[in-house]
């Protein structure tokens, strides 16, 4: 389902000689509903800030050195059968794990409190301040909105679809996983006290705001001159999900292609988009189409795409007029009237065979060409059918959601106010980025009850909490149920495909994963799998074992759409059991019986031979034989 985000931001900056105020929106939609614009007003003192801001930034970029080191993530989820991406985000001392929605429209990251009143059931258990030695509140001050006691600083963020998210703001240590370059950091973020809404209801457990603005995630880091003015995601494509995300400057590659990003036009990332070809042939479009009130901007929060009016109708039309020898069908959700057509078949790669190519062109004259997986979705009704994943919107801004970058690495160079793009396939990228990754951070330093005090950062776990597999011991094999639900009750699950995918996403070889038992009502599917040590091995190692349990606990198994959801049910980890002297030795015991058994047969067969031997051996010569002694006489 679509999830469109755009930020409403409410802050008070008081000063002795500025005061202004400063909105802006988060629209978060399941369907192609119009896009609400952020509400602004662009103040010449807020433009003026901004400005100092970047030169101040600039400055500080200049003294950082080439070996800047970068939080390097993994992302998680599925595009369209999530609404949205997310990455994990450990947070207090010791750390607390959450899974968070990466979102390039939001400026805040926060997550639920323990103290939280109206808050939903996520896919982790909320933070909790008191357990974190690390953990300061944010004290009121002129420059935030405080509380009733005016004590603690707060933040209020409000969605299109009337979800919200209210709570206080906290400091603490913020970690960024073992794969990471860039050790823990100090970072403020919201706790959640009320939520409603899709924030309630979605597993995702809060938001990391990735825009730009004081409380963003990547504005702190750059202010603390930690890593350089950029950040980089990379989505994966329609059959695969997950991906990468990089914190901090990279090399672009020679073949990405740039577009100019005005950071003083709106607090989103905006590109300079000029004109759309289809099949090579450009929309006739009013000039400026694509320059209105915000200009283009790419949400990584929002799902599908939303041109203006006229660029809609101009892109179907040219849509339509290419696909004719596919039938029109039906969408999958009768509240919308989705475009979609069927007869393109399952295979992705083969879609280009069906759909045309699609170019966007900016102002400086580069190009990006997009594959039929950047416009459409998988119909979840009919097999080898697709729906348009561009909608029109109401307001003259064009929103690009995640869909228009999938199997794309998107660049947000803010140092030279720029955002770059290179076709790529971002499900295998995370694979590179993580073999080309630096060593993990430094072990947690010893805990201290002083918060006032400066702490050392503390390391992101490489363990899950001491309940979930506690001690260092011998896994003998590891065992979980599996439910998963169809979209086509027409279609059978291939099991060995999906195995060898467990395999993979699991980091274990093939021949380790065993189907053990499957029931089927429906769509719905119970499977049980085995996981077993490999041939060479007896054992699994507690660290191994502790992996695959933590992966699978928290849904990080991405499996193509034609699977459909699956949930973790039950799993259960067998130690290696302990053999009896009997069992240990029981080879040795066989097969020395069986050599004694050899060699005692060989032996009497030996004995019995040399006897007959020795019979025979001195026998006289001339002694008549019993048949000669009673041959009688010839006459």
């Amino acid at each position: 389902m679509a999830r469109t985000w755009l930020h409403l931001t409410s802050s008070i900056i008081v000063c002795a000689l500025i005061c202004f105020n400063f909105f802006t929106v988060d629209a978060k939609d399941h369907h192609p509903r119009p896009m609400l614009l952020p509400l602004q007003l662009t103040s010449r003192n807020h433009s003026q800030q901004r400005h100092l801001d970047n030169i101040r930034r600039h400055l500080q970029q200049s003294g950082l050195s080439s070996s800047t080191p970068n939080a390097r993530m993994r992302l998680y989820d599925d595009l369209l059968s999530n609404g949205y991406y997310t990455t994990r985000l450990w947070i207090g001392t010791p750390p607390q794990e959450f899974a968070l929605i990466v979102d390039t429209g939001s400026t805040v990251t926060y997550v639920p409190c323990s103290s939280c009143a109206h808050c939903g059931k996520h896919q982790d258990p909320r933070f909790q301040p008191d357990l974190s030695s690390t953990y300061q509140p944010v004290k009121c001050n002129p420059s935030c909105n405080c509380d009733d006691e005016q004590k603690q600083c707060t933040y209020d963020r409000r969605y299109a679809e009337m979800s919200s998210s209210s709570g206080v703001l906290g400091e603490d240590i913020v970690s960024f996983g073992n794969e990471s370059e860039l050790v823990p950091q100090r970072a403020v973020f919201g706790c959640e006290n009320r939520e409603t809404g899709d924030l309630y209801s979605q597993r995702a457990d809060g938001i990391m705001g990735l825009g730009r603005g004081q409380l963003s995630i990547v504005d702190q880091l750059v202010d603390k001159s930690v890593i350089g003015d950029s950040f980089s995601l990379c989505y994966g494509g329609m059959d695969v999900g997950g991906g990468a995300m990089v914190l901090g400057k990279i090399t672009p590659p020679p073949e990405m292609v740039f577009s100019h990003s005005d950071p003083f036009r709106s607090p989103y990332y905006n590109i300079e988009l000029k004109e759309m070809h289809v099949a090579g042939k450009r929309l006739k479009l009013p000039t400026g189409v694509f320059d209105g009130r915000h200009g283009t901007v790419l949400d990584s929060g929002t799902t599908y795409a939303y041109f203006q009016k006229d660029a809609f109708v101009a892109f179907r039309d040219a849509i339509l007029r290419e696909v004719h020898s596919l039938k029109r069908v039906r969408g999958p959700d009768p509240n919308y009237d989705d475009i979609c057509f069927s007869g393109a078949g399952r295979d992705v790669s083969q879609l280009s065979k069906s759909f045309p190519e699609v170019e966007m062109v900016f102002n400086n004259g580069n190009k990006l060409l997009l594959s039929p997986e950047n416009y459409l979705f998988r119909h979840t009704k009919l097999i080898g059918a697709y729906c348009l994943g561009i909608f029109a919107n109401a307001e003259s801004t064009t929103l690009l959601g995640g869909i228009v970058v999938r199997n794309t690495l998107v660049t947000y160079d803010r140092d030279n106010d720029r955002i770059g793009f290179l076709k790529t396939n971002c499900s295998e990228l995370w694979r590179r980025v993580k073999i080309s990754g630096a060593p993990a951070p430094a072990p947690s330093v010893s805990q201290s009850n002083d918060t006032n005090l400066e702490i050392p950062p503390a390391s992101a776990p490489s363990e899950s909490p001491a309940n979930v597999l506690p001690g260092s011991f011998h896994i003998g094999f590891i065992t979980f149920d599996m439910s998963i639900s169809t979209n086509d009750s027409k279609l059978k699950l291939n099991f060995k495909e999906l195995g060898q995918l467990i395999s993979k996403e699991l980091e274990v070889d093939n021949s380790q994963v065993r189907l053990l038992n499957v029931t089927s009502k429906g769509n719905d599917y119970l499977v049980r799998w085995g996981i077993f040590p490999t041939s060479s091995a007896s054992y699994i190692s507690s660290s191994t074992a502790l992996s695959i349990i933590l992966r699978l606990r928290d849904h990080r198994l991405q499996f193509p759409e034609r699977f459909g959801n699956y949930k973790l049910v039950e799993w259960n980890a067998e130690p290696q059991r302990k053999s009896s002297w009997w069992r240990h030795h029981l080879l040795a015991v066989v097969l020395g019986c069986i050599i004694t058994l050899s060699l005692s047969a060989i032996g009497i067969w030996l004995v019995i031979r040399h006897r007959q031997q020795s019979v025979t051996a001195y026998e006289p010569v001339a002694s008549p034989t019993p048949e000669q002694e009673l041959q009688p006489l010839q006459t």
